[in-house]
């Protein structure tokens, strides 16, 4: 059995606190995520991953989604980024108005990267086609 060492009591502060005070943005996804709400997964919401929170995330599918507002800085996004990535994780990035103006449309790249598409019966040669696109792709 892999056992964790316990969470800074900050840390668990932080997350605690991110979750009584969701945007908007995080609001109207996480209605969709909740409850297995997607394709029965697994979503947490402020989730700790040391040294980072972050905003959703699926441990099954090593799958994390951030809600960039302004608030956000691509510099510290690069590095958290990067950190993340090499620990594994697959990571989303999508602007806060987009999720309030296009939810269907995050839900399904969301979904494409959890579950992919369902396998074309005639694949195309040589294993071309359209593959999801994170972060971790820009390396």
């Amino acid at each position: 059995m892999d056992i964790k060492p316990p969470l800074p009591t900050t840390t668990l502060e932080n997350s605690r606190r991110l979750r009584r005070t969701m945007t908007d943005a995080e609001l109207k996804l996480w209605k969709v995520l909740r409850g297995r709400g997607l394709e029965g997964l697994k979503f947490r919401r402020q989730h700790p991953i040391p040294p980072y929170i972050a905003d959703f995330c699926c441990i099954d599918k090593k799958l994390i989604i951030e809600l960039d507002g302004s608030q956000h800085a691509a510099s510290s996004d690069a590095t958290r980024t990067r950190v993340l990535c090499s620990k594994g994780w697959t990571i989303l990035r999508f602007w806060d108005h987009d999720v309030l103006r296009a939810t269907g449309a995050v839900v399904e790249a969301i979904w494409n990267a959890a579950c992919g598409p369902y396998p074309h019966p005639n694949p195309s040669p040589g294993g071309r086609g359209a593959q999801a696109i994170s972060e971790c792709d820009d390396d």
